[in-house]
């Protein structure tokens, strides 16, 4: 660890890790001159608020525009209120918690927090000298009670002493609905409560209005509603029949139109007929007679017979006095009693839309002269005027998050020291994948795995894009980085593994996307051999193919060609004679000629290696034997050598929506740590008998055979190499 010291009195401590100097996080005067320290040597200078391994709560407060990004100037500003706020800022590397003896108190603010912490530890039931910590914040029922003051404005029944002013709270969330308070519970703000007593005003002034002694208002007296209900029923029908019967009275020919053709009786003939039949109904009340008298009992439509009944027992004799004489009512008639009632019909018109017609008349005259309003409104008022309170217990809350959570983002930002000490996962690692036995370590959320391919490429990981299920959650895609061991050609798109989020959730993990980049030298040093033996087994594939369909082809053909020439047979009187296939001997002779010399070609070359080979002394045939491997296999290495030497985080994380400031490596031996290879445990017992086994080939034998065969025709031939000798 080296140390480096700034135009300032404080000494930064810095450590070299991934191929780059990252400034030491651990202790107070740290945080207390981080804004000394230059922003080139930040390794981050913004991250999301999203996809993080990290409390969505703490994100929120550190993004003060909600921009989503949390940048370096918002990091600074909350690590200068918490300097501010504690009166030791080591505190911030101390376990969670923060107790009343670490809070400031030198200023206003201070004082106000201090004396927020003592009455949320009080209403917490916790001792004085207990810490505060995030757990204390997440149930507001405690903090805000409904039977305490809590600074919303907002008064519930539990925190009225008076029983008056409880019931009168009752009655106002009964008739118009409460407002939610911090506790919870259903209380009455200012603006419900003006609303609820000008509602009882208007409704007291109404019914104030309709006196029961005004017999003008009252013509029945109690009686006066049926009546008016009874009018009403009928008012409308009997008004279009006056108007029918005037129009005849106007012009004799009107009254056979006015009344119902003969027709309509007819559709009515063939059904059962009711008394509330909407048809029957819309005929007129009474046949239209210029006369202009409505029968009240017979000769009734007698859809409205019973409705005409009421009207004649509630309202006509009533207020035009019982005859035994009165059959028919007059329009003169018709227009008095209408009269008589329309004062109270004008008042109910004047009738409130309120819901504070249930309660009793006599509970809303009390209201009206009360003193309630009064005495509740200042209830409202004094609980409104400690809005402080909620401001400071709001503070005290993201007090604690900073403490709890701060240091851990700073060591993802300022530096990697999570990431590259390895002492805790870093907020952007999701969690491991488990696949093709290896675990990785290395995986970050996405939200677009085509968008994010295209600048992960340049981090030089080989990386996998997958799909992750799991039962009654949402789909999560997610990329890997294999940074160890080998990797065959099944790895691809549909592969399945299993990967454990930072809850230890297992999900199920479909690849879906294969960004291939060397993983290891060692691995490419065999790639071209590896790559070779695919394409010879390949073309193989592909010639057995193609003769297997030939094959086919011929034989098809073969037995369409016979069936033909035995139709023709059979049907032909004299058949041809079969024409005879040729035979052409000079044809073949030139293949087998071709064919041979190229065996012939291809063993004189072999001779001649095989002879330059064996001519070489002992001690120089395995060196030629190594450079022919190094080059095959050298530019493969070479290329995986200066990818492995550029493969870095950076890509990754820009790809995420993060402002990485540096090349952060990740170099071979940091990679082996990132990704687990299987291997067995220490003190294993292994059965090495396999009974199903592949049996072993003997071509190590023919190979041996072979060579010794070359090797003593040559001898024979050109006698004994001095070379061996």
């Amino acid at each position: 660890m080296s140390i480096s010291s700034t135009s300032s009195s404080h000494t930064w401590r810095f450590f070299r890790s991934g191929g780059f100097d990252q400034v030491v996080i651990s202790r107070g005067a740290d945080l207390e001159h981080l804004s000394e320290l230059d922003q080139k040597l930040w390794t981050v200078l913004n991250c999301p608020t999203l996809g993080l391994e990290f409390d969505a709560a703490t994100t929120s407060l550190l993004d003060t525009d909600n921009d989503g990004q949390i940048r370096v100037p918002e990091l600074l500003a909350a690590v200068r209120w918490c300097c501010a706020r504690l009166v030791d800022s080591n505190l911030m590397f101390a376990e969670p918690g923060v107790p009343l003896t670490a809070l400031k108190t030198d200023d206003a603010e201070g004082a106000a927090l201090y004396a927020a912490a003592q009455r949320v530890l009080t209403y917490l039931d916790k001792p004085s000298d207990a810490a505060l910590t995030v757990q204390d914040f997440l149930d507001t029922t405690k903090l805000y009670a409904a039977d305490h003051f809590n600074g919303d404005g907002v008064v519930a029944p539990q925190l009225a002493q008076d029983p008056q002013l409880q019931q009168l709270i009752q009655d106002i969330i009964d008739c118009l609905g409460g407002v939610a308070d911090r506790s919870g519970s259903q209380g009455v703000n200012q603006s419900l409560l003006e609303q609820f007593f000008q509602q009882a005003a208007a409704i007291v002034a109404w019914q104030q209005a309709g006196d029961a002694d005004d017999s003008q208002l009252w013509p029945l007296g109690a009686e006066t509603p049926a009546a008016v209900a009874a009018l009403e029923r009928v008012q409308a029908k009997v008004d279009d029949y006056f108007v029918r019967c005037q129009l005849a009275a106007f012009d004799e020919r009107a009254a056979a139109s006015l009344n119902p053709d003969t027709g309509v009786y007819g559709s009515l003939s063939n059904r059962a007929i009711a008394t509330l039949d909407t048809e029957l109904a819309a005929l007129p009340l009474a046949t239209i007679d210029a006369a202009a008298a409505l029968p009240l009992q017979t000769g009734v439509n007698p859809a409205w017979a019973d409705a005409m009944q009421q009207l004649l027992t509630q309202v006509v004799e009533p207020l035009l006095g019982a005859e035994p004489t009165r059959t028919h009512l007059s329009r003169a008639d018709w227009t008095a009693v209408q009269g008589l009632l329309a004062p109270w019909q004008a008042w109910q018109a004047q009738r409130p839309a309120s819901a504070l017609h249930q309660l009793p008349a006599e509970r809303l005259a009390e209201l009206a002269q009360g003193h309630g309003q009064a005495d509740l409104a200042a209830l409202i008022a004094e609980d409104a005027a400690i809005t402080s309170f909620a401001e400071n217990v709001q503070a005290l809350e993201k007090l604690c998050r900073y403490q709890r959570d701060l240091v851990q983002l700073l060591r993802n930002f300022v530096s990697l020291s999570d990431f590259y000490q390895r002492r805790q996962k870093a907020i952007f690692q999701a969690g491991t994948l488990f696949i093709d036995q290896r675990s990785c370590e290395l995986v970050l959320r996405v939200a677009d795995a085509a968008k994010h391919a295209s600048m992960a490429s340049f981090s030089g990981c080989y990386l996998l894009y997958c799909t992750c299920t799991r039962k009654d959650q949402a789909p999560l895609q997610i990329v890997a980085a294999l940074t160890a061991g080998d990797v065959d050609y099944s790895m691809a798109a549909g592969r399945n593994g299993v990967f454990y989020d930072r809850q230890g959730r297992d999900w199920k993990a479909t690849v879906t996307k294969v960004v291939s980049q060397p993983i290891s030298v060692r691995q490419a040093f065999w790639s071209p051999y590896k790559r070779l033996a695919a394409f010879i087994e390949t073309q193989i594939n592909k010639f057995a193919a193609a003769r297997d369909k030939d094959i086919d082809s011929k034989t098809s053909a073969g037995i369409t060609q016979a069936s033909a020439q035995a139709s023709t047979q059979a049907t032909a009187k004299a058949p041809a004679p079969a024409a005879k296939s040729s035979f052409d001997i000079a044809k073949f002779a030139g293949i087998f000629a071709a064919i041979g010399l190229a065996l012939g070609a291809i063993g004189t070359a072999l001779a001649a290696l095989a002879a330059g080979f064996l001519a070489l002394p002992a001690w120089q045939m395995p060196l030629v034997l190594l450079g022919v491997m190094l080059l095959i296999s050298g530019p493969s290495m070479l290329m995986a050598a200066m990818t492995l030497r550029r493969r870095n985080l950076g890509p990754l994380l820009d790809a995420n929506g993060w402002a990485v400031n540096t090349r952060a490596i990740i170099n071979i031996p940091f990679g082996a740590a990132l990704t687990g290879v299987a291997k067995l445990p220490e003190h294993s017992e292994r059965a090495l008998a396999d009974p199903y086994a592949q049996p072993r080939t003997r071509w190590g034998f023919w190979l041996l055979l072979v060579v010794t065969i070359v090797f003593c025709a040559y001898v024979w031939r050109f006698g004994w190499p001095l070379g061996l000798l």
